[in-house]
């Protein structure tokens, strides 16, 4: 699959994007999302992908933000139309099946840092910003900010961030919850393929299961988040991968897992 602002490969079961606008420092734009639109769905119908990196090209931008330039003459309905597109995309990208890790390579800034909050679990170089600069163009975060940063760091710090403009380090993003990890810039694929691979040594099924049930029970009460559990928990029972996880354990060796 070639796309003209992403570069997608698949190795070893992990399906790698890279947001190919290096001259742009990655902003996205509208190229971009389509690019994102076509692409998401077949990774999501793709059983041979089990883990997904997103990252950005290049050693400076994961993604700068969403394109100023794109933005600048937009109308209110304009603004509108793309705040929804980007939402829509980063559902997308959320709701994927696999787990999806954003390698945050530089600069998260505005729908930089929206697009890595969108992914499961984000591990920065050390030289990672992180920032959501809106209201400081006059604007507010379009693309979900003002919504997953609470969820991830706390209200009182997200509305600091978000209120100040204020652009944080790897390190002060992984202290509030933001970053998973920090490494160093020349490790960061090292790290995000070895997570990967770490992952993909357990049963992809309850790793997937475990994602729905995580997404589904941060938006609705703890009461029906654990019915939700207590289904997926129940499906388990019908894979293959749990009589061999549970006989492996019995028989004290190492499972092998098919995803069934």
């Amino acid at each position: 699959m070639e796309y003209s602002t992403l570069l997608y490969g698949v190795e070893d079961g992990i399906g790698t994007i890279t947001i190919n606008r290096p001259k742009a420092l990655n902003a996205l734009n509208g190229a971009v999302m389509a690019d994102f639109t076509d692409l998401l769905p077949k990774i999501a119908a793709d059983e041979a992908v089990k883990v997904v990196i997103i990252t950005g090209s290049g050693n400076k931008s994961f993604v700068a933000g969403a394109d100023i330039t794109e933005m600048q003459k937009m109308s209110a309905i304009e603004g509108r139309k793309w705040g929804k597109l980007g939402h829509e995309v980063f559902d997308k990208i959320e709701k994927l099946p696999q787990p999806v890790i954003a390698a945050v390579n530089g600069f998260a800034l505005g729908g930089g840092c929206e697009l890595a909050m969108a992914c499961d679990i984000r591990i920065a170089a050390d030289s990672a910003l992180f920032g959501q600069p809106e209201v400081g163009l006059g604007i507010t975060p379009g693309f979900a900010g003002t919504q997953r940063l609470p969820r991830l760091v706390g209200k009182g710090i997200a509305k600091e961030l978000i209120y100040t403009a204020s652009n944080i380090d790897a390190q002060e993003a992984y202290r509030i919850g933001l970053a998973n990890k920090v490494v160093p810039a020349a490790e960061l694929m090292e790290a995000a393929q070895k997570l990967a691979k770490k992952i993909m040594s357990k049963s992809s099924t309850a790793v997937q299961l475990c994602k729905a049930a995580i997404n589904e029970g941060l938006d609705v009460d703890l009461a029906s988040g654990s019915a939700y559990e207590s289904e997926v928990f129940g499906l388990c029972f019908a894979t293959e991968d749990q009589k061999e996880g549970m006989t492996a354990f019995v028989e004290k060796r190492k499972p092998v897992f098919t995803g069934k």
